[in-house]
């Protein structure tokens, strides 16, 4: 079951996909009652739930010290309360079910810095710490409910380029050249994909993960771990 804001794009991808649809915004509580609902009545059971949902926020005047309070609570309201609506909605289901799994989409900007992307890594933290504790809560409740989180990097979304369009705009250089100074940032050479995304995601919750729980999935290309790769690739050839 897919859920979304956008009726006709979601509908359309998921009948292209043998998907069921359900409209969707995860700011809001009842309709959370309404698509698990919806799922219980048209599968008899929920097994998984991903909490895939995000929003970046504003690109421009987004540090620490012009951020302003709206574009913080908007970016939250998505990424952090629609979150914690899902695990605490599908919780009950999955209980009812005899056990399941929760997968939350975190990002790297949980575990770097953020200083130009002020709310969305710090709503991006909260979601790996709340993973945390959904996961402790339901093995010492015995519920057989796994939670993790995955941390995707630089995925080729209309989301990102939307971002890379803002900064190229702001730094007066070309979407080409910004796009090739991102790429040049990853070890491995290339964006991650959806499907990288999507096949962490399917790892977690097939029966290869079954004694994982509270962890974070990394994918990235090694992004996180770079900044001495950044260095020796900036540094002067010989």
């Amino acid at each position: 079951m897919i859920g979304d804001r956008l009726a006709e794009q979601g509908a359309a991808v998921a009948q292209q996909h043998g998907f069921g649809f359900h409209e969707h915004d995860v700011r809001h509580e009842s309709q959370w009652r309404e698509v698990i609902e919806a799922i219980e009545a048209k599968y008899a059971r929920l097994d998984v739930l991903v909490n895939n949902a995000g929003i970046a926020g504003s690109v421009s005047k987004a540090d620490p010290e012009h951020s302003s309070l709206e574009d913080w609570q908007a970016v939250f309201a998505v990424n952090v309360d629609g979150v914690f609506l899902g695990c605490r909605s599908a919780i009950p289901a999955l209980r009812r079910a005899g056990g399941g799994n929760i997968v939350n989409v975190s990002s790297i900007a949980a575990l770097k810095a953020t200083p130009y992307a002020t709310a969305y890594g710090a709503s991006k933290a909260a979601v790996r710490q709340l993973t945390k504790s959904v996961a402790q809560y339901c093995a010492q409740e015995g519920l057989r409910i796994r939670c993790n989180s995955v941390h995707p990097g630089t995925v080729r979304t209309a989301l990102w380029e939307r971002y890379v369009a803002e900064a190229a705009l702001a730094r007066g250089i070309s979407e080409e050249l910004m796009m090739q100074a991102e790429r040049d940032e990853i070890p491995l050479g290339d964006f991650t994909t959806p499907e990288d995304v999507a096949a962490a995601v399917a790892f977690l919750c097939s029966a290869d993960a079954r004694h994982i729980t509270g962890e974070m999935l990394v994918v990235d290309g090694g992004f996180t771990h770079c900044d001495t790769y950044q260095a020796r690739a900036k540094a002067p050839r010989e």
